[in-house]
């Protein structure tokens, strides 16, 4: 009986790595990564489910990782002073990406998220996101690549 639990846990467990990939390929963050690059990301995350009207992140919060939105909705807000009513900034849902730049950098969150409706989403924490780099300095490359991209476009626009 044990092995029967043990093998239908590691045919369900492989299930649910082939969706965290699928749902990272999406990332644009992460386009230039292989299949097997991804598998690597897919071990590091985590499913996480929110119910409606449970903050998500809180500005000023340090991040703890990537949010994949893999099903519901959030409202993004912004505050500009504590004594000040939040600013809605919109709202995400399915396959949305929030809090990214948390694996880059220790900056504080720029703005606090809160599920509207039940959320279930794809988290990579920050520290397990690192460990990989540390440990497949190839992804970290195509990262940066990705990055470089991001930030040409950008620069590129501001000068038309």
């Amino acid at each position: 009986m044990k092995m029967v639990v043990n093998t239908f846990y590691h045919v369900l467990k492989g299930s649910f790595q082939i969706m965290h990939e699928d749902t990272l390929a999406r990332v644009e963050l992460f386009s230039g990564l292989d299949k097997k690059e991804l598998h690597t990301l897919a071990e590091s995350s985590q499913e996480r489910k929110y119910s409606a009207g449970t903050r998500i992140m809180s500005q000023g919060d340090t991040g703890v990782g990537l949010y994949i939105i893999t099903s519901g909705k959030v409202r993004i807000t912004h505050s500009s002073s504590p004594d000040r009513a939040e600013e809605d900034l919109g709202t995400a849902g399915a396959g949305d990406v929030l809090g990214e730049m948390a694996l880059l950098d220790d900056l504080p969150r720029s703005a606090s998220v809160t599920a509207v409706e039940d959320v279930t989403a794809l988290l990579l924490p920050v520290w397990e996101f690192r460990t990989v780099l540390r440990n497949h300095p190839d992804i970290a490359l195509k990262l940066l690549a990705v990055l470089s991209r991001r930030l040409r476009k950008a620069e590129q626009r501001t000068h038309e």
